[in-house]
Parts: structure tokens; sequence; C-alpha cells
């Protein structure tokens, strides 16, 4: 997976930051409030000296801090969604044998090169209880030897079945059966401002759980730093940390409503999931075909706003004269691309795609990404003033790109 240098795929397996104890005890009076305040209601009894005088009762404000969890005893639903999903989320450890060139190597004296073992922590949360467990493509990627560690301390051999590097999502399956899944819940349905719990293997730190909200919807990955990656991302901040890749965030019943991917390096309280409505297809593919399927058309693309059409117009090495302040500008079209034989053009400005209004690239892929190889895509560009429609069909992503962000 290529990250930016601000961007961090999170998966470590070192524990950099060292404790900071104003912080620490900062948390720890905190903790210790939130405790007082689960009390609901404080009662105050007096026997006075006349028998007929009634009881005095002081009633406390009741705490909402700690709602119940439907259909739960725990007055605590944290920690009733952690002990229903929890069982189901494991630790991944992946290996992989990198070969080292050496000066020898390049005088050819028959000295054999040596190798190095690169090695990385990750989570992921078990799908069907055959064994099938879920996790992110850059925590499996290249790896010799899978390992997969369940909650009870078993250790298994894991068998990568299926990665996908556009989406980063992979599934490895493990001999076993019986074993406990989770839920999946609807990410469609999600609001910013609700509930957010992750669990996972932050820095070596087995079976961790951090609470936060769902901070907003939507992401684009031009957005979160991975342009090659074709996604939309939750963003929360419920603390990710490395090594909580692959891990499920839950909402408050416990259902799993993303797969924990990325973070911002410098950030704090910006961490990022895939949907887990958009992760199912791309699951099912894997799981099925072992490889994904993604409609393709060779473009690059920027998204117009008033002052990059400004300084396209000024640029004195490039031939454009834009009047257009809103679209999407094709800036490239590949060579021997879907594109290229349906005659889209770089210069074009892209209006509208089956009739949707077109405003950022970012909608240009979802759009892309949703279609069928071999269908077709109304384009309505304008070109050098002039308004055409053009027929576009997708074919697949060649593999020779799969690690670039053209649509």
């Amino acid at each position: 997976m290529r990250i930016s240098d601000s961007l961090q795929p999170i998966q470590s397996n070192q524990i950099q930051s060292p404790w900071r104890r104003p912080l620490l005890y900062l948390l720890l009076l905190v903790m210790g409030a939130g405790a007082a305040v689960t009390i609901d209601r404080v009662v105050f009894s007096q026997t006075p000296s006349n028998p007929a005088s009634p009881t005095v009762q002081v009633p406390q404000p009741k705490s909402n801090l700690f709602p119940t969890l439907p259909g739960s005893n725990q007055s605590n639903f944290i920690a009733a969604a952690v002990q229903k999903v929890g069982p189901a989320v494991v630790r991944i450890d992946a290996s992989r044998t990198v070969r080292q060139n050496s000066f020898r190597d390049f005088f050819g004296d028959g000295v054999s090169p040596s190798n190095r073992t690169e090695r990385g922590t990750g989570s992921g949360f078990i799908l069907r209880s055959d064994g099938l467990v879920v996790t992110n493509a850059h925590v499996v990627d290249g790896a010799d030897r899978v390992k997969v560690t369940l909650k009870d301390g078993r250790t298994l051999e894991g068998k990568v079945l299926g990665e996908d590097s556009l989406t980063d999502l992979a599934v490895v399956k493990i001999e076993a059966d019986q074993l406990p899944t989770v839920t999946l819940g609807n990410s469609d349905l999600l609001q910013p401002g609700e509930w957010a719990i992750a669990i996972g293997n932050p820095l070596g730190l087995d079976n961790t759980v951090t609470a936060g909200i769902v901070s907003a919807l939507g992401r684009s990955s031009q957005q979160v730093g991975v342009a090659d990656k074709r996604l939309g991302f939750i963003q929360t901040d419920a603390a990710i940390n490395p090594g909580n890749s692959g891990g499920p965030l839950l909402n408050a019943n416990g259902d799993v409503i993303g797969i924990n991917t990325a973070i911002i390096g410098g950030a704090q309280g910006l961490g990022f999931s895939i949907p887990i409505n958009e992760a199912q297809k791309i699951l099912d593919q894997l799981i099925t075909k072992g490889k994904v399927q993604h409609p393709y058309l060779g473009i690059q693309m920027v998204t117009l706003t008033p002052e990059v059409t400004e300084e396209l117009n000024n640029n004195l090495s490039s031939n454009l004269k834009l009047t257009e302040n809103q679209g999407v500008l094709i800036s490239r079209v590949m060579p021997n691309s879907p594109a290229e034989r349906s005659a889209l053009q770089p210069g074009d400005v892209i209006k509208r795609i089956n009739g949707q209004a077109i405003t950022q690239a970012s909608a240009v892929l979802a759009i892309v990404e949703d279609s069928k190889i071999g269908g077709s895509l109304q384009f309505e560009i304008q070109r050098n003033n002039q308004a055409l429609t053009i027929i576009v069909s997708p074919g697949e992503y060649p593999s020779q790109l799969l690690n670039r962000s053209e649509p």
C-alpha cells in the first residue's frame, strides 16, 4: 500500500511513545469522575423522634454517560459490545523475506545474497465460523507466513485467500470450526455523532478497546491521503494506532460498521475506517474468486475550482484555456484505454455522468467503481466551449496499474 509521508498504514509491533505521567494522572482523574456519576440515586433516611414523620429521600440526577445496551443487563454499553465481539477479534502476525543486495552481488563472486525478514502485526475479525478472517491487504501483503492468534490464546497458520490493493482488503483462512463471529451492521445508516468502538492490537497490545464517535462520513481517498484507493472512509476519533489495521469499528450495539485502516501521522483523533457495506462487495469476490475485478476507464483528473482554473490558465507551459470553474478536468488519457477508444481527450471537463452532476473527482471514481465491466457510461463534457455527449465502456483494471490512482 502506498501511503504518503503524512499518512501511515496502521500496523506495527513496537511501542514508540513513552508514557507521559502528567497526562496519565489527568486520565485517571477523569476516569474517577466518570465512575462517580454512574450512581443513579443516593437515598438518605432518617428515623425522627416522631414516628409519624416521613422518611426523607433526596434523589440525585441520573447519568446517561453509559446508556444500557438494548437486550443487555450491562449498564456499560461499551463493555457489552466488547463481550459480544471481542472473542471474534484476532491478532495477525505476518512475515516476509526480503532479498538484500550487497556489493558482492555486483561483482559476481558467487556469494549468495543475504536475506532479511520483515515482520508486522495487525488485527482482523472472524467473519465465518469455519475460519474466514477479514483484515487489511497491507497487513498480509507479500507475506511468506501468516499467523492468526485467537482471543482464547490459540495460534493458527493462516492462508491468504485473496487480497485487493485498490480497496486494501484481504481474506485469510484458518483451519478451525465453530469459531465466534461478528455481526455486520449497516454503514449506510450511520450519522456523525454516533458512538464508535474500536478493538484491535495497537502497538502490540492485544485486545485493546477504545471508544469515541463517528466524526464524519464519506471522506474520499484523496482527502485521507491515499489517492490510489477506491474507497470512501468513515472518520472517527476513537483512538486508532499502528497495529489496529484490519480490526473492527463497532456501533453501540456491537455490530461491525467499519474496518480500521489508516491514520494521519502527527494528528490526533483522526482515524479512518472502510465502511462495512463497501467492504462486503469486495469481500464476497475475494472469498468466491480470490480476486476483485474493478472497472477501468484510464483517465487522470483534477477537480476544478475558480482558483485551480486560474492557476491552469496562467500556466505558460500549458495550452489549456479553461472557461469552466466547476466540474472535473481530464488531465491525461492513458494509451489504449477505454477512455482513449471512446475519444475522451485531455482538457475535457466532465459535467455529468449518467445524468448525475459532477463536481468532484471522487464522484467520478465512485461511479466508475459501481459500474460494470463492458457496460456503458454516458459522459456529458465541455470541450472548447462545446457541449458533447460521449459513451464510454469500462474495461477491467490492468494488473500493472494496481498501485496507481487512475479510474
